[in-house]
């Protein structure tokens, strides 16, 4: 019960030892003859516990802050059912002793409520159980029972949706598990009300036996057992019968108001009096009831004054709330309030390792009640980039933005910003593929994935643009395309030391010695991360974790420098490598470089060993462009190749070609299994003309 959760009443320890002591009391009560006095106690706490239940309803903003309510409505049946057997029991062994035989409160309410006269008695506790059965509790258990079917169906809906905003990164694991246990909480509060809801209909049966059975049963034992007249037995034991009844038919009816107030709620800030003033405090609603009453007040026969009055009265709210209304709309609006909430690391630290940031112009795509599907093409990117790198990518956290312009979207990893781009949700990009039949009009840009022109166009144009030979796709699409690009790229800057413990930890279930064979001894769980990273930089997947694992093991008993290390095991897994490249059964296509400038390269290495980029400058720009113009060539035939050079050369290489030509495979001959068929597709520096200017580059 999160009302009362933080409640003084806790330091009582009901759940310790007090609640079960109560209910065996309960049962004591069923069996045990009490005295008068003791009765008297235990109806006016009855009253006070159904008074309690009925105010804490009425003040709580939405009914799961009374979860306990199913409970309490138990129990407190069970006391007042109790209360009702041991004061029938002293009602038929001294009720002829006199009307305070059971107390003086089954006294005191015969004779208030009945006035004296049982017959009116028995009418009162009819009208009183026929409001709280067939009205109130009727409809309360009607309410409790559709609620509870509908919380039901919806029960998976608001599971895949929590399921959703974790893997788009709205959520944390600590807020989707409380989300969760609030979904499972609200269900079983709704099944439980649907329940209780019996409660209130079998006391209310239950009353009226007992009543029966206290009037023929006095009636027969004062007649027989007392040698009372039939007259004088009717009166006392009808007198005690009623007023029995009505002392707990009250807190009965006070406890199906409180069943029926939760159950009719709806889940708002303010608690039931606040929706009910806030929602009636509106001066268009009181100026129809003032017009209306004044018109009935002046009609022949009716009671002119009392209603004249009522029509002055509703008409004077309504001209407050009016002026109340006019007041506010005038005030200038309130300064925000100074927080003083404390900063923590949480409010200045964002941990998200990915995040896509969007203009308010774009938040339609991520909406998914406006139709918005990019949340579920991220969600699947994850999944799908998961399988293929061999490790779980982490949540993209997706928020808007008020500082970027409307139709702007920015992809950060790690907290820095790596990608932008620019969508038109309404709108479909006509990519030009190169080969165009004609051009259409339209809003001019680039792919932000791949750099191509485009233009956005109106979707009533696609048919046009297709047939032009424009490569279309959706706003949806351009954003999904470039996130899945961002994310392969930068799959070495999201594995971290916890997911390769992750890794080790998987393997490990398998094979467990091979895991004790690589860590603690001889790599660390960091060198092992480290290893990992540097294959995800250059676009060697995880899948086959085992076998670089062996690779790792093997290698690191003959090398210790990092970087040495990484090359080895490469040369181990040559053949995973490979197999990202060129499918099984096909010959490997490769772009070699000539001798002169594998020479010159070798050289330039062994001069600078310690140089992340040791090519001279010159060079390496010579290098650059004719391996572009190749890799430009090969890409327009839809080649998948590698450049092969010396092991020497391989990691200058690939460090000078990864900014320029990113995604192009750089491996050693080392690599390449013996048993793997290859086709030389270029070999660069060969031609006469880049030769001679590579080899003055280098002088």
């Amino acid at each position: 019960m999160a009302a009362l959760s933080a409640s003084p009443l806790q330091r009582f320890n009901f759940h310790g030892g007090l609640l079960p002591a109560a209910t065996l009391v309960l049962i004591i009560l069923m069996v045990i003859p009490i005295p008068a006095f003791l009765l008297d106690v235990g109806f006016i706490v009855n009253i006070m516990i159904s008074l309690a239940v009925l105010m804490v309803a009425l003040n709580v903003a939405r009914p799961l802050d009374f979860s306990s309510f199913p409970a309490v409505l138990l129990f407190a049946t069970l006391f007042r059912l109790s209360l009702n057997v041991a004061s029938t029991r002293v009602v038929l062994v001294d009720g002829h002793t006199g009307p305070d035989a059971a107390g003086h409160v089954i006294e005191a309410f015969g004779s208030f409520m009945i006035g004296g006269d049982y017959v009116v008695g028995i009418f009162v506790f009819i009208i009183l159980m026929i409001i709280n059965l067939v009205v109130i509790a009727k409809g309360a258990g009607r309410v409790s029972e559709v609620s509870a079917r509908f919380v039901l169906d919806a029960l998976p809906g608001k599971q895949m949706a929590i399921d959703a905003d974790l893997n788009a990164g709205l959520l944390t694991p600590d807020e989707a598990k409380r989300r969760r246990q609030e979904v499972a909480t609200e269900s079983d509060f709704y099944g439980s009300m649907d329940g209780a809801s019996k409660f209130v209909k079998g006391d209310a049966i239950a009353s009226v036996i007992i009543l029966v059975i206290s009037i023929v049963g006095g009636l027969v034992l004062g007649v027989v057992s007392h040698g009372m007249s039939i007259g004088d037995a009717a009166s006392t034991y009808i007198h005690l019968a009623i007023g029995d009844a009505l002392v707990a038919q009250i807190p009965a009816l006070l406890l199906s108001i409180a069943a029926a107030s939760i159950v009719t709620r709806v889940s708002s800030p303010l608690d039931l009096s606040g929706q009910i003033f806030e929602q009636f405090g509106s001066s268009r609603a009181w100026y129809p009831v003032a017009g209306i009453l004044a018109l009935i007040g002046v009609l022949p026969g009716m009671p002119n004054l009392l209603i004249l009055s009522a029509a002055a009265g509703a008409g004077y709210l309504a001209f407050r709330l009016q002026k109340s209304e006019r007041l506010a709309a005038e005030a200038p609006p309130e300064a925000a309030p100074v927080s003083t909430v404390s900063v923590d690391w949480d409010s200045v630290c964002d941990t998200a390792p990915l995040e896509l940031k969007l203009g308010f112009g774009l938040v339609g795509l991520v909406d998914e009640q406006r139709g918005g599907t990019l949340m579920a093409r991220i969600t699947g990117i994850r999944k799908q980039l998961s399988k293929d790198l061999g490790f779980v990518i982490p949540v993209m956290r997706v928020r808007d933005e008020m500082n970027i312009p409307p139709n702007s979207y920015r992809i950060a990893v790690g907290g820095v910003e790596v990608a932008s781009g620019e969508l038109w949700p309404d709108d479909l990009l006509a990519i030009d593929s190169g080969e165009l039949l004609n051009r259409i009009e339209g809003r001019p840009t680039k792919d932000p994935t791949f750099g191509l022109d485009a233009v956005w166009i109106p979707p009533a144009q696609r048919a046009e643009a297709i047939v032009a030979g424009y490569t279309v796709v959706d706003a949806p699409s351009v954003a999904a395309t470039h996130i899945n690009q961002i994310i392969k790229q930068a799959a070495h800057e999201l594995f971290t030391v916890d997911e390769a413990q992750q890794l080790v930890d998987h393997v490990k279930e398998s094979s467990p010695q091979l895991i004790s064979s690589l860590t603690p001894a001889p790599l660390s769980m960091l060198s092992i991360a480290a290893i990992c990273r540097a294959l995800l930089a250059e676009a060697v997947p995880l899948r086959d974790f085992p076998r670089i694992a062996v690779a790792m093991a093997d290698s690191a008993r003959t090398e210790s420098d990092p970087i040495q290390l990484v090359e080895d095991v490469r040369r181990r897994i040559g053949g995973l490598i490979v197999q990202t490249i060129a499918e099984v059964g096909t010959p490997l296509g490769v772009v070699t470089l000539d001798a002169q400038l594998e020479g010159l390269i070798s050289q330039a290495v062994r001069a600078g060993q310690d140089a992340n980029h040791p090519i001279e400058p010159k060079l390496a720009n010579r290098i650059v462009e004719s391996i572009s113009d190749v890799a430009s060539r090969l890409f327009g035939e839809g080649r998948n190749f590698a450049i092969v050079t010396s092991p020497l050369a391989r990691r200058a290489l690939s460090r000078l070609l990864a900014p320029h030509i990113p995604g192009v495979p750089v491996m050693s001959f080392l690599e390449i299994p013996e048993s793997r068929a290859v086709e030389v597709l270029a070999v660069v520096g060969q031609s006469p003309a880049p030769t001679p200017a590579l080899l003055e580059a280098a002088e």
